[in-house]
């Protein structure tokens, strides 16, 4: 691959081809070293028609230096932030070893037309603990009514609409336009959400699960099953944290997700109960190893954006009836961080089914989020595993993203893909939807490293759960390879086996295990083929 390079090189810089030995925060990114170097990414992109080719680690003659990970890393940031400088983006970024380092080939065009910024957060709680209308009133602006009535236009089913419950995963959209929040007048008008995908800068989408007990599995499935950003866990102020709270914070850190917690309904208790509930959700939070952060102001706000890990954890008292803390979550919303898919996005296509239909005019429609890569309209793809383990070839006909048509979509996006040439009944939830590069396999049997956090008694081989991993829910047996057995609070080695289908999984894929109020975590080591 090296010799491939040098084969450009060799001659010299020219046209749209740059050389750079390395690039470094502290010179390159200064006020006018860092305008002089956009301005000439400006022209290499003119003479290049729109595009440019940057060699990273390479002197101004052609000679291949490389340059040791910490340097290489610190170059390629430079480079992306002088491109995004100009509405430029890196559309390809190619590694390769030269001498003791590496040297990169980047190709940089111009940023596609509407493309976002875009977070996704998954919210879960307790049901009653304000979930839909929080979301309800954050993508709308308006207040609530005490009664749920903002909760209307996430709850789409009419059982759910008549009870007050929602049974099944919920998206809602707002975004942000020259950081200014922009919501939608009528949620349940397509062509509004569309209007407002395309016209932010910054997008937040959200995916409100379910908060009632049993249904249980469709919140681990909107947890596990999308590449969420963040997980917003709400606490109501009158009620606190339950042991269906526990059970979704843990599932969120499991995930490893960065959380969010919005303590609702504090319009209906007094000052007093307030701080004590809010001393519990400080309690529960350092139990699990987070340290809570209390947000205030919009200072706090900037700041906790700004520093927030997997450790810190912003809390904010809201209320969707009075107001309260709702321009916190907007200034929140704005200033976290995107995480970068720089390298997901160099990986072939690959999307995990979670929902399936039939659509009038359009034929299959399956979405999910994309894990990684990007697709294309018209780009052939394969669908699987089947039951015998194959995988059809099939084609992307359209794509939507909140009902906003797309000709790409990639990694982090959460899309409608039409597909050609299968019917509904031929696609299972938990199947891929992948580019024909994607190293496809049909896994049976794996084994895993978990953690049995409840279980009454003792699991001992044959034992059967329902394993979560992505947006697959399926039956497995269980076998310990440790030990004979493990009961609560053991950990080890075991093995899993998919019972009646197989399954598309990578060795370090998180999963959750349950069968009745039984669960564990743990993490895929090994594939057994």
């Amino acid at each position: 691959m090296t010799d491939n390079i040098y084969d450009i090189t060799k001659d010299g810089e020219r046209d749209n081809i740059e050389f750079k030995e390395n690039l470094t925060i502290d010179y390159h990114l200064k006020k006018d070293r860092k305008q002089h170097l956009a301005s000439q990414m400006k022209y290499r992109m003119e003479v290049g028609c729109g595009e440019a080719i940057y060699f990273i680690g390479v002197h101004d003659e052609g000679h291949l230096i490389g340059l040791p990970e910490p340097e290489y890393e610190e170059s390629i940031f430079v480079l992306e932030s002088i491109a995004h400088e100009i509405g430029a983006e890196i559309l390809e970024l190619e590694k390769h070893p030269a001498n003791n380092g590496s040297v990169a080939k980047v190709r940089i065009a111009k940023s596609q037309k509407n493309k976002k910024d875009h977070i996704l957060v998954g919210v879960a709680g307790h049901v009653d603990h304000g979930k839909s209308t929080l979301v309800g009133t954050l993508t709308t602006g308006s207040l609530d009514n005490g009664s749920g009535r903002t909760r209307i236009f996430l709850d789409v089913q009419k059982h759910e609409i008549e009870r007050g419950l929602s049974a099944d995963l919920s998206f809602a959209v707002y975004g942000f336009s020259k950081s200014q929040p922009v919501r939608l007048k009528n949620p349940l008008k397509k062509n509004e959400k569309s209007k407002l995908v395309e016209e932010c800068d910054k997008v937040v989408s959200f995916v409100d699960t379910v908060g009632h007990e049993p249904w249980l599995r469709t919140t681990i499935r909107g947890i596990m099953g999308q590449k969420l950003s963040y997980g917003l866990l709400t606490i109501a102020a009158d009620q606190g944290p339950t042991h269906i709270t526990k059970e979704h914070l843990g599932i969120i850190l499991a995930m490893e997700l960065p959380v969010i917690v919005a303590m609702t309904k504090v319009d209906v208790v007094t000052s007093e109960k307030a701080v004590e509930i809010q001393q519990k959700i400080f309690e529960l939070l350092k139990l699990v190893g987070r340290i809570p952060f209390m947000v205030k102001s919009i200072q706090d706000a900037d700041f906790v954006s700004k520093n927030m890990n997997q450790h810190i954890v912003p809390v904010v008292r809201v209320s969707p009836v009075t107001g309260e803390g709702l321009d916190l979550f907007d200034r929140l919303f704005l200033k976290l961080k995107i995480p970068s898919n720089r390298k997901e996005l160099q990986k072939p296509f690959m999307m995990y089914i979670d929902k399936i239909y039939s659509v009038m005019g359009v034929g299959t429609v399956v979405s999910g989020t994309i894990r990684q890569g990007k697709v294309k309209k018209g780009d052939k793809l394969l669908i699987g595993p089947t039951g015998t383990g194959e995988y059809i070839e099939t084609a992307s006909k359209s794509m939507e993203m909140h009902h906003y048509k797309k000709d790409v979509a990639e990694t982090g996006e959460v899309v409608g893909i039409s597909i050609t040439g299968l019917d509904v009944s031929d696609i299972k939830r938990g199947m891929i939807l992948c580019s024909t590069e994607y190293p496809t396999i049909s896994v049976r049997e794996f084994e895993a490293d978990v953690a049995i956090l409840i279980h009454p008694t003792t699991i001992k081989r044959g034992y059967e759960c329902i394993a979560h991993i992505e947006t697959i829910a399926e039956t497995m047996t269980f076998e310990p390879i440790d030990n004979e057995y493990m009961s609560a609070g053991d950990t080890g080695k075991i093995k899993m086996k998919f019972k009646y289908r197989p399954c598309c999984i990578r060795e370090g894929q998180k999963l959750i295990f349950r069968e009745g109020r039984s669960k564990g975590v743990g993490t895929v080591t090994r594939i057994i083929q």
